[in-house]
């Protein structure tokens, strides 16, 4: 299960969560263990390390998301949740009104997700839609954890939504040779982080997307 300690004393983390967070985020890891013997949410291999795998994998991204201007974010291809769920149970505490939006068409990992944000009070849109045929969409925030490669979010960025203001995407070991390639067909600003869990993945930030 998530280890409370684990996030609350370790230096890279240093997150500014409540107790009551901590214990929301430990039980949605019980739920995801739980529903996973029913269905594939996660893979059974990293059950045993949900909290760094997952849990805290998807908290890292939160500085990109508690931002006044941010509202609403979508979570495309979001499976069990991640990061979609973390970031809406952190962010109910801080900012009320914060919305998270979910695209999944597996009907019963879009039921976990409608499960999850009832439980947990969020302010949430579950969608069982293939995002691919949706259009004019709108939010603040995209993010993708593990949906599609950066070329194919890129985009439905560009085509499925009408209006963002950013994505943040994770990226593996060849993280920087993905974005140096989509380059040569897109121009964008991009904020770089070193993954907090995995020393040879990094987060991104793109904004300013735009088609050559």
């Amino acid at each position: 299960m998530i280890d409370s300690y684990f996030l609350k004393t370790d230096p890279k983390f240093n997150l500014d969560v409540s107790r009551e967070t901590l214990v929301r985020l430990d039980e949605y890891s019980k739920d995801i263990i739980l529903k996973n013997k029913e269905i594939n949410l996660i893979s059974k291999s990293t059950e045993s390390s949900i909290k760094s795998r997952h849990i805290a994998d998807s908290m890292q991204t939160i500085d990109f998301i508690d931002k006044n201007d941010i509202k609403t974010c979508t979570d495309l291809g979001s499976g069990a949740g991640l990061p979609g769920i973390v970031l809406g149970i952190i962010m109910s505490s801080k900012k009320p009104n914060f919305k998270v939006i979910f695209y999944e068409k597996s009907y019963h990992k879009s039921n976990f997700l409608r499960e999850m944000s009832k439980k947990f009070n969020l302010d949430a849109e579950i969608y069982q839609k293939n995002i691919f045929n949706e259009k004019n969409l709108i939010t603040d925030v995209i993010i993708s954890r593990a949906f599609k490669p950066l070329p194919v979010i890129f985009q439905i960025a560009k085509t499925n939504f009408k209006n963002f203001k950013y994505i943040i995407l994770f990226l593996g070991k060849s993280g920087k040779k993905i974005l140096k390639d989509a380059m040569k067909n897109w121009k964008f600003d991009y904020e770089e982080r070193k993954s907090l869990t995995n020393e040879e993945s990094i987060i991104v930030k793109i904004s300013n997307l735009k088609k050559i």
